[in-house]
């Protein structure tokens, strides 16, 4: 037997030599055992030779698992994400290192857990590789990606990411006594405010093996609660550990039904006589059997006839917050605890019954949240046949609404076709119905019966209350002739299969809807269906499953697959086919453990654009269920050797060759822009504090300073929404200003072994990234502002030699043109506008196309950041490509030549208007040649004197690339509060605020403005804070972003008010005269008051002399008397010494007083 492949042709030949023959009953090598026996090698053939090198590299994988933060290390499994706030703080950790860069005035916490990492390769000790690789100096990078909340009225919409590394950590489970035992990588699981969807990303920093990059989904459950044994449980029901056969064994698999990207936790009922549920907060990488905790009551009346009860749970749908059931004609819904999300505890506590007078037969899922809200419909039967329930879940809190709300859908449709007077009673029956969140409208499959029985597609608008019909489909299936497809015209001929729909689903992005039954239809306007004839009529399809990124997989009631690329007409059949039995034969060498003889599916569910089964396996010893991949593209590939094949006879031989019907044999992408303009994506970098220890392993210690990190980083983050504009658009900037002199100083320390706290923390590396490149792949979407534009270029090189020469534009010159051609779709042609330019190489034989695709400027209204989106998408395809081009890559064939990027339309998150201080206070003081700051400084709020002219400058600051450009749009500048202090702004009522803005010379502080007659608060002149809102609402034609910018601005120098300044006037003369007149007359009347205060003095001192004498003579006087003649003498002797003794005291009193004035 003799293999030949040709790489560089399109076909591949295999040439078979034959033996003689033996006898007349055939040959001894038919062609359907040829084929069987070679079957497996033609699959290895197909790889390229350059990739069997990667079958040799050993197969490996990550393992993620949370842990609370009291056991890592213990190696106790995996905990449940409950926790939702911090834990408390570690402050006493920041404040260990004396040469600490950090902020001790701030808090530091703690979040509750952390991702516990390992990897595994086939056939070795996952605890071995840990080691190995760690000292290989593998690291495992954690990129963190919190999903926008849903409501954004209470949260800002924004895509950020935080980039992380695992630390080594060494197992406490385990007593070992070598420096490395037991270990495994950690990093904090961080908790972002308005997020409960987190995706944990984890790739190889390029050492050690090769491990292939994963995604893991770590969401918050809501629906846990603790008991007073301090272990948790369901909230929901309770919690069953065994999965019994019968619960999946030949049980028809179920749609699984949720909000896109917004629903942490998922069920899925569906169980036989069972109301059990399966519930996941890992995307069925881990799942619970749960039984529910309702009343399963059996309601029947007149006008909701049920013909048996059933304990199935038929319908499950899962929002953000919510879920939602249906059990029999009963609907419930539970509210979890998501305090994260609601900043308050909005859990319904129990099962809630809604609709309890309503028979309901279905519930219709809304994939996606519009308007801050999530939807779901109800059908109901009975009494209100034709209505819908329409239901809106708006921060855990359910509302519904019966719509039409003037009559039934019959009755309009009724009214619409026949005329009022010749009305009649007409049975009809709502089978589904699609929410559209652009238009704001419903469209609904109805089933009508009068005289036959037939289907119409209905419209109905909920803001104008209108009802239309759009379509009438066609009573039969139409006859294709063998067509791929058929476009339905009213002409074309018919079989005599009835047309049986039983469902819709509808891509908001390209506005692709498709019905579906014993048929496919699909319609881009609602108005005109093409027939897919591929899909054969003998079938009936129970459920359909879009990836909303380019790609449909279609569920019958017979459990086949089939699969569709959306812009395309061929629907490949995927199980059971002859692809997937050269699928299970490789697997079944390999001896996977995810396939097994007896199988069956639970459901079929996107994740990532790729497409995953829930499967249970029937084995031997142990039954499981288990999710795993379909190789849509690896079946395709076997379906196709089994189809384009061609056996001839050449010589004394036969040859099997293939024929390879890809257009192209190489395509790259190529001149793709920076992706973060585009995708919004806010990227951190925070990497793990870098410990002194020689063996590099972390402890508690270490892993909570990490913590605290990241629980600061994301503070920092959230309060960075300041109406001023920093020089620096960087939160982190603010965190290490004041010590960034010191960064040599500290990083000098540490690397000498000199550093306190047994860590040391490179400032520098915690920053944002503005500059991340693009990964040769189109970004899972993009957003377009007003005119703005993507651009990019693809590289193909054409298979075999396929030019041909045209005549040129002037008919006398030929130019080449190749048989590659590249086709683009664009969803809103109104709305987008895209233009493709081509160069030919032909001595590559090759073809680069430019494809630039813009926005034409007035298809969106203006929205603040984030808001209110309009969804739309560009398919680029290479003709001929779908089902036919892969690329060979280390995780399997991917389809290559359909390129489907959704785009929003709008103004992009991450967009503010910021006050330009710095430009402001520069312009003002070249325009006023001046400039009077304020008495009290304030570093945050600029101060501006009154009396000089104002010229307010803004910035449109982008914070997601880092760009900040001046504001030259229209703007209207309004005062909407104010007050003389901080302490006493107030806001002012619309009345006030239109009153006090027309016209705008309130403004100069004039009677009847709020700064007229401010009173000083010191001796300084009166001041004002000016609350001012900016905005460019409806003025401003360049940009769909609606900005709305509120600062103060604080103004000095007021001038006072005229009757301020009279009673001001009044007062200060006043006192002024007083003070004159008090002056002037002190100086009169001091000197005769100093006179008259030393006589008074003098008296008084004269009167205590003459006391004090009296006192001291009048006992000599009594001794004295006998003596007669001679005490006479004494006595007057005496008294002319005291007398004269008084003059001389009155004569220097006198002299006193003569100096004195």
């Amino acid at each position: 037997m003799r293999l030949t492949v040709l790489n560089s042709f399109s076909r591949f030949e295999l040439n078979v030599v034959t033996c003689p023959k033996m006898s007349a009953a055939g040959p001894v090598w038919p062609r359907l055992q040829v084929l069987r026996a070679l079957w497996a090698l033609l699959a290895v053939l197909l790889a390229p030779w350059r990739l069997w090198a990667i079958e040799d590299i050993q197969k490996c994988s990550w393992q993620v698992a949370l842990n609370k933060f009291q056991t890592i290390g213990k190696n106790l499994g995996r905990d449940r994400f409950f926790y939702q706030e911090p834990l408390g703080t570690v402050d006493s950790l920041f404040s260990q290192p004396v040469d600490s860069r950090f902020d001790l005035n701030k808090e530091y916490l703690i979040f509750p857990y952390f991702l516990k990492i390992n990897y595994s390769c086939e056939g070795e000790s996952s605890e071995a590789l840990v080691r190995k690789g760690y000292l290989t100096g593998l690291k495992p990078m954690v990129l963190v990606t919190f999903q926008s909340p849903v409501n954004f009225h209470h949260w800002k919409i924004e895509q950020l990411q935080i980039q992380m590394e695992g630390v080594p950590f060494r197992s406490k489970a385990e007593p070992c006594n070598a420096e490395v035992c037991v270990m495994s990588w950690y990093t904090p699981m961080p908790i972002k405010n308005g997020s409960v969807v987190m995706y944990v990303d984890i790739s190889s920093n390029g050492l050690g093996p090769f491990i292939p990059n994963q995604r893991f989904q770590v969401n918050i459950n809501g629906f846990l609660q603790r008991t007073r044994d301090d272990t948790l449980q369901f909230t929901v029901g309770n919690e069953l550990y065994e999965l019994i056969p019968r619960y999946f064994v030949n049980a028809p698999s179920r749609p699984l039904w949720y909000t896109e990207e917004q629903a942490p936790v998922l069920i899925l009922g569906g169980i036989p006589e069972k109301k059990l549920i399966l519930l996941t907060d890992t995307s069925f990488k881990d799942f619970f059997l749960v039984e529910l905790s309702i009343d399963s009551c059996w309601v029947s009346s007149f006008h909701c006839s049920q013909a048996s009860f059933t304990a199935t749970i038929y319908d499950a749908i899962a929002t953000e917050s919510t879920l939602f059931i249906r059990q029999n004609q009963l609907v419930y819904y539970f509210t979890g605890t998501y305090i994260t999300l609601h900043e308050g505890n909005h859990s319904s506590g129990s099962w809630v019954r809604v609709l309890a007078n309503e028979c309901i037969k279905k519930l219709c899922p809304v994939h996606f949240h519009s308007n801050g809200s999530e939807y779901i419909m109800a059908l109901t039967t009975g009494k209100h046949e034709g209505y819908v329930h329409f239901g809106t879940i708006t921060d855990g809190r359910v509302s519904f609404e019966l719509l039409p709300r003037r009559w039934s859908v019959c009755e309009g449709i009724q009214d619409i076709q026949l005329p009022v007077a010749s009305a009649e009673v007409v049975i009809c029956s709502i089978t589904w119905a699609t929410f559209i969140a652009d238009n704001y409208s419903l469209l609904l499959l109805v089933e009508i019966e009068d005289s036959k029985k037939y289907f119409q597609v209905v419209s109905y608008d909920l803001v104008s209350d209108y009802l239309a019909i759009l379509y009438t489909i066609p009573e039969f299936i139409p006859d294709a002739r063998g067509l791929e497809f058929l476009t339905i015209l009213g002409t074309e001929s018919y079989t005599n299969h009835p047309m049986v729909p039983t469902g819709m689903s509808y891509n908001p992005y390209n506005n692709l809807l498709f019905i579906w039954g014993n048929f496919l239809l699909s319609s881009y306007n609602t108005e005109n269906y093409i027939y897919l004839a591929g899909f054969p009529k003998e079938q009936s399809i129970k459920y359909l499953v879009n990836s909303f990124h380019g790609d449909v997989a279609i569920v019958t009631e017979t459990e086949e697959i089939w699969y569709l690329v959306e812009g395309s007409y061929q629907v490949h059949k995927l199980f059971p086919s002859k692809g997937w039995e050269v699928y299970i034969s490789l697997q079944v060498m390999h001896q996977s453990s995810l396939h097994a003889p007896n199988e069956t599916m639970v459901t079929l569910f996107y994740e990532d654009s790729k497409l995953y089964q829930l499967v249970y396996l029937m084995k031997y010893k142990k039954s499981q269920l288990v999710k795993r991949l379909v190789p849509v593209e690896q079946l395709l590939i076997y379906e196709k050797l089994n189809n384009d094949y061609l056996l001839e006879r050449q010589g004394g031989h036969l040859t099997l060759s293939f024929t390879n019907f890809c257009p192209f044999t190489v395509m790259r992408l190529r001149d793709l822009p920076n992706p973060q303009i585009y995708t919004r994506q806010e990227l951190y970098r925070a990497p793990p504090p870098h410990v002194l220890d020689p063996s590099g392993l972390h402890n508690e210690d270490s892993l909570a300073v990490y913590q605290g990190l990241l629980y600061y980083l994301l503070w920092l983050h959230s309060q960075y929404d300041e109406p001023y504009a920093d020089s620096v658009r960087d939160s982190t900037w603010r965190w290490w200003k004041n010590k960034k002199q010191d960064q040599d100083y500290y990083f000098y320390l540490a690397s000498n072994g000199r550093g306190t706290g047994n860590m040391h923390i490179d400032m520098a590396s915690y920053e944002k990234i503005y500059d991340l490149k693009a990964k040769y792949e189109l970004p899972k979407r993009i957003f377009l502002d007003k005119g703005t534009s993507y651009s990019f270029s693809i590289f193909l090189t054409a298979r075999g030699h396929s030019y041909q020469a045209e005549p040129g534009r002037e008919g006398t010159t030929y130019q080449l043109r190749s048989q590659v051609d590249l086709g683009v779709v664009l969803a809103d042609p109104n709305c987008i506008k895209v233009v493709v330019k081509e160069k030919v190489f032909v001595n590559y034989n090759s073809l680069l196309f430019w494809v630039t695709l813009s926005d034409k400027r007035f298809c969106f209204d203006q929205g603040i950041s984030g808001h209110h989106l309009m969804k739309t998408s560009i398919l680029v395809k290479v003709v001929g490509s779908t089902g036919h081009c892969f690329q060979d890559t280390h995780q399997g064939p991917r389809m290559q030549g359909n390129l489907m990027v959704p785009v929003l339309i709008g103004c992009p998150p991450g967009k503010r208007l910021a006050f330009d201080t710095t430009y402001t206070l520069e312009y003002n003081r070249l325009k006023n040649k001046q400039y009077f700051d304020c008495v009290h400084v304030d570093p945050e709020i600029p101060c501006f004197f009154f009396r000089d002219i104002f010229y307010p400058f803004f910035l449109i600051q982008d914070l997601v690339t880092g760009d900040s450009s001046s504001f030259q749009g229209s703007y209207v500048l309004k005062v909407v509060g104010g007050g003389p202090t901080l302490d006493t702004i107030r806001e002012y009522s619309e009345e006030e605020i239109y009153r006090f803005n027309s016209p705008l010379d309130k403004w100069l502080c004039l009677e009847n403005s709020p700064c007229h007659d401010t009173v000083p608060q010191s001796f300084f002149a009166p001041e004002f804070f000016f609350k001012v809102l900016v905005s460019n609402r409806g003025v401003d034609k360049s940009t769909y972003c609606d900005y709305q910018l509120i600062f103060l601005l604080h103004i000095h120098g007021l001038p006072l008010s005229a009757k301020r300044a009279l009673f001001i006037l009044r007062v200060s003369v006043t006192v002024s005269v007083s003070v004159v007149i008090l002056y002037i007359s002190c100086c009169l009347l001091l000197p005769l008051t100093v006179k008259a205060c030393n006589i008074l003095r003098w008296k008084i001192n004269n009167i205590i002399t003459s006391e004090s004498y009296y006192t001291h003579t009048s006992p000599s006087k009594v001794f004295s008397s006998p003596s007669g003649t001679k005490s006479g003498s004494n006595l007057s002797v005496s008294s002319h010494g005291i007398s004269m003794v008084a003059k001389e005291k009155a004569a220097a009193s006198e002299e006193a007083l003569k100096k004195l004035t």
